[in-house]
């Protein structure tokens, strides 16, 4: 009887720390979630710019209807990735990092463009959509490191005694990162 109070006592302690470690997993799994939500949207308002800025270089720059109509199907691409907070795992992170690093490169062709049309340079529309790009850039990146730091902080929870007893239990997987693009850690050629 003494064995069976004591058992139960044992039970009761572990089921009471697991409630709490739980508590913490599901707290940080919902802030990896509402994170990767905030690295949608900022990549979706990069999106909601391109249009804006081709019908600007169009009318300045009609030769460079290839360029632009890459920039458009890389945008269509990109926003056809979706990631899906419930389903991160690496290959889902990577496939959706690689449609948006295409609409990178295609804008980075158009925004060069702007190098070969002195008219298109000084538009007014053209340098307000170029700030906006880059300060969705920017935002993207803040947006992408803080899924970093939320990520690292679950994936670290779920890792520590003793709530790596209980998080495969509860169905707690860890959460992959966002990495930088293949290529990215070589410095671009820049000539003049």
């Amino acid at each position: 009887m003494k064995r069976l109070l004591l058992y139960f006592a044992a039970m009761v302690t572990l089921l009471s720390q697991s409630s709490c470690g739980y508590n913490g997993m599901v707290q940080r799994d919902q802030a990896v979630k509402a994170q990767t939500g905030n690295v949608q949207s900022a990549y979706q308002r990069r999106a909601d710019l391109i249009p804006n800025l081709v019908n600007t270089v169009k009318g300045a720059a009609k030769q460079e209807q290839a360029t632009l109509t890459s920039v458009m199907e890389a945008r269509a691409k990109a926003t056809s990735v979706q990631l899906n907070a419930n389903d991160l795992t690496p290959e889902n992170i990577e496939k959706f990092q690689a449609a948006q690093g295409q609409l990178s490169a295609g804008l980075g062709r158009l925004l060069a463009v702007s190098e070969n049309y002195p008219e298109l340079k000084t538009n007014a529309n053209f340098q307000e959509l170029q700030a906006q790009i880059e300060g969705t850039e920017n935002r993207i990146n803040v947006e992408r490191n803080k899924f970093n730091t939320v990520t690292n902080d679950y994936n670290g929870f779920i890792k520590s005694f003793p709530n790596n007893l209980f998080a495969g239990m509860f169905g707690f997987k860890e959460a992959p990162y966002f990495k930088a693009a293949e290529g990215s850690e070589k410095a671009p050629t820049v000539q003049f």
